[in-house]
């Protein structure tokens, strides 16, 4: 008497091999690294971080550079404080903006890096200096069909 049939035996392979093909495409298609890449931190901090959490990509020029690793509120301030991780080899003028973007009109958030131009590097541990927060389309839409000035307009 056998323990085992041989269809049962190669179903069983099909089944793990498409388990890692999936495994496989999912970490490609999404930019998941198993591995940490060597990174070095970076603060900013936001009025509004709406839709900014922890995982969130950190982008430049459209390429993934690094993730949000941590975010707190200052409760001195009452702003968001965000910790970031960013590629070692990324060197980022001092003068350098993160702004919280959108993929779309109802696509994901990321952290977009736009680079400034002084001669001199943010320093692992430095902050951003300017920062851009998050619009919210309801705060818009209610502002065009009330039409309330948006926030810092000459009324």
């Amino acid at each position: 008497m056998t323990l085992y049939r041989p269809w049962e035996m190669a179903l069983g392979a099909l089944v793990l091999v498409a388990a890692v093909v999936f495994a496989v495409v999912g970490l490609t298609t999404t930019g998941t690294r198993l591995t940490g890449a060597p990174s070095y931190a970076l603060i900013a901090e936001f009025r509004s971080a709406e839709g900014v959490r922890p995982g969130t990509e950190v982008r430049l020029a459209g390429v993934r550079v690094g993730s949000v690793t941590t975010m707190t509120l200052d409760p001195e301030t009452f702003t968001a404080r965000v910790s970031l991780q960013v590629e070692r080899d990324l060197r980022l003028p001092e003068d350098s903006t993160l702004a919280v973007s959108t993929e779309g009109l109802l696509g994901g958030t990321f952290l977009e890096i736009l680079p400034g131009g002084a001669p001199f590097d943010l320093e692992p541990g430095g902050q951003f200096a300017d920062t851009q927060s998050a619009v919210s389309l309801i705060a818009l839409l209610m502002r065009a069909f009330t039409g309330e000035p948006a926030t810092g307009e000459a009324e």
